[in-house]
C-alpha cells in the first residue's frame, strides 16, 4: 500500500477513527475534515481503496457526508462517497438502502456550489445499478424544483444581453455539468418527470445560446447542455430559431475542428431533428435547416460531397462506414429536411448519396435516380441524378479547370457506378433502368483499351 507524509496511519485505521468519533465525539471540525481528505487520497485509487467498500464504512462516509450540515467536513466526506461510488457499483445500493439518497436530495436545496457538484453527482451515479424509485424522491424531496432553480440560477449570468459570453468559473461549469447529466437520466429513465423540468428549457437554451465555446465545442457543458434539452418537452418552446441556429453553428464548428468524426455529434443530429420536426412547414427554422445543411446550387459545381462546407461533410457523415448509429442519423435528417419525400431527397443529395438510405428503409426508388437530366425541377435539368454535379461542370472540369481524368479512370468510375446500381438491383429495391447503363448506351461512356 502507498505511504503518505504526515499520515501514517493506514486507511482501516483512518476510517475506524471516523467510526469512533460518530460513537463518542472528540476530533474538532478540521481533525475530520484532514482524516476524510487523507481517506479520499486512499479512495481514488481502486488498488488501495477497498477497505471504503465495506457497508459500515459506506455508512460512515454518508453520515458525515448527509448527516452533518454542509460544510468541509461533510464536503470531504461526499468527495470520498462519490469516488467509492463510482469505483464500486454495490455500495451505491448501500446508499439507496439506508435512505441516504433522499437526504441527497435535501442536500441539493443548499445554494452551495459544492453541494450542487456532490449531491449531483452522487445522485446520478444511483441511476446505475440500484433499485432506487426517484419518482418518490421527486415527490417528497422536490428534486426537480431544485434542479430547476439551480439551472435557473446558472442562466443568471447569460441572460443580461449587455453582457455577452461571460467567463464562468471551473467549479460552476463541473456542478452544471453534473446536475445536466442527472437531468438527462431522470428524464430518460422516468418519463413522467419530463413535464416537471419544463421550466429548465427557457434557462438551459440561454446558457446553451450564450456559454464560450471550447475547443473543439462538444464538450462539456456545451454537450451537457445538448443532452439535457433532447427529453424535455420542447414543443412548449415557442421560438426554437435561435436555438436552431446556434446548433448548426456548433455543428459547422465541431465538424471543422475534429480531424475525425465522432458519436458525440449524434445527440446534436438528434436535436435538429427534433427542431425540424415541431417547427411549422415554411417556418424560418424549417427554411434555416434546409438552405443550412441541403446542398445549395454553388454546391452543385462537384459531386455533392466533395466539398468541405457543412453540407459537403454532413454527406461524409451519411456514409462514413465506422459509425453506422450517427450515419443513419444523418441520412434520416438530410431524408426528412427533404420532406420525407424519396424524389426530392434524390434531387436534393444525389442519388450515389441516397442508395444506401433508400436501400436499408426499403424505400422505392424514385424515376429522378435514372433520369439523365435530373428531374424537371427548376435548376436541376442539368444534374447529373447520380453524383448532383452539373453535367455542364462536369464538361467544363475536363476541359478546363484541374486534372483531367484519364479515359482509365473515367472507366472505373463508370463500372463503380454501374456496380452500384446492380448490386440494388439484386436487393429486389430498385427497379429502375440503371442511369450509367443508360449513360453508356447512350454515347456517354466508350469502352478503352
Amino acid at each position: 500500500m502507498a505511504s503518505f507524509s504526515g499520515a501514517g496511519d493506514g486507511l482501516e485505521r483512518l476510517l475506524d477513527q471516523l467510526k469512533e468519533d460518530l460513537k463518542t465525539p472528540n476530533l474538532s471540525s478540521k481533525e475530520q475534515s484532514d482524516l476524510l481528505a487523507k481517506v479520499k487520497v486512499y479512495g481514488r485509487d481502486p488498488r488501495t481503496a477497498g477497505p471504503i467498500f465495506k457497508p459500515e464504512n459506506i455508512t460512515t462516509l454518508c453520515r458525515y457526508g448527509l448527516d452533518k450540515e454542509s460544510g468541509p467536513t461533510s464536503h470531504e466526506a461526499l468527495r470520498c462517497l462519490a469516488n467509492a461510488l463510482l469505483l464500486n457499483e454495490p455500495s451505491r445500493q448501500i446508499v439507496v438502502d439506508q435512505g441516504f439518497a433522499a437526504k441527497a436530495a435535501e442536500r441539493l436545496k443548499s445554494d452551495s456550489i459544492d453541494d450542487e457538484f456532490l449531491a449531483c453527482r452522487i445522485l446520478f451515479l444511483l441511476t446505475y445499478n440500484t433499485n432506487i424509485d426517484f419518482n418518490a424522491i421527486a415527490t417528497e424531496h422536490q428534486l426537480a424544483d431544485s434542479l430547476n432553480k439551480r439551472i435557473a440560477q446558472h442562466s443568471t449570468a447569460f441572460s443580461d444581453p449587455g453582457h455577452n459570453k461571460p467567463q464562468s468559473s471551473l467549479m460552476e461549469d463541473m456542478a452544471l455539468t453534473e446536475a445536466l447529466k442527472l437531468i438527462f437520466n431522470l428524464t430518460a429513465h422516468y418519463p413522467n418527470l419530463i413535464p416537471t423540468f419544463t421550466p429548465s428549457i427557457e434557462p438551459l437554451t440561454t446558457i446553451l445560446l450564450h456559454h464560450p465555446l471550447p475547443s473543439p465545442p462538444l464538450q462539456p457543458p456545451i454537450s451537457a447542455l445538448i443532452n439535457a434539452l433532447l427529453n424535455l418537452d420542447l414543443a412548449s418552446a415557442t421560438d426554437h430559431l435561435p436555438l436552431t441556429t446556434h446548433l448548426t453553428h456548433l455543428l459547422s464548428l465541431t465538424l471543422q475542428t475534429t480531424p475525425a468524426p465522432s458519436p458525440d455529434l449524434d445527440p446534436t443530429i438528434t436535436l435538429l431533428r427534433r427542431l425540424h420536426t415541431l417547427a411549422p412547414p415554411s417556418s424560418p427554422t424549417q427554411t434555416h435547416l434546409r438552405t443550412t445543411l441541403l446542398p445549395s446550387p454553388a454546391d452543385r459545381a462537384q459531386p455533392l460531397g466533395k466539398g468541405t462546407n457543412l453540407p459537403a461533410r454532413l454527406l461524409q457523415l451519411a456514409s462514413a462506414p465506422h459509425l453506422p448509429t450517427l450515419r443513419e442519423n444523418v441520412a434520416a435528417l438530410l431524408f426528412e429536411l427533404s420532406g420525407s419525400d424519396p424524389d426530392a431527397f434524390v434531387r436534393n443529395v444525389g442519388y450515389g448519396n441516397a442508395a444506401g438510405f433508400l436501400a436499408s428503409h426499403n424505400i422505392s426508388v424514385p424515376p429522378s435516380a435514372s433520369n439523365a437530366g435530373g428531374g424537371s425541377e427548376e435548376g436541376l435539368e442539368d444534374v447529373n441524378p447520380v453524383t448532383g454535379q452539373r453535367w455542364s461542370a462536369e464538361e467544363a472540369g475536363r476541359g478546363g479547370e484541374g486534372p483531367e481524368m484519364t479515359e482509365e479512370e473515367k472507366e472505373r468510375e463508370a463500372e463503380r457506378l454501374f456496380v452500384l446500381f446492380e448490386r440494388l438491383r439484386a436487393t429486389g429495391v430498385v427497379d429502375v433502368e440503371n442511369p450509367v447503363k443508360r449513360a453508356r448506351d447512350e454515347g456517354r461512356f466508350e469502352e478503352v483499351e
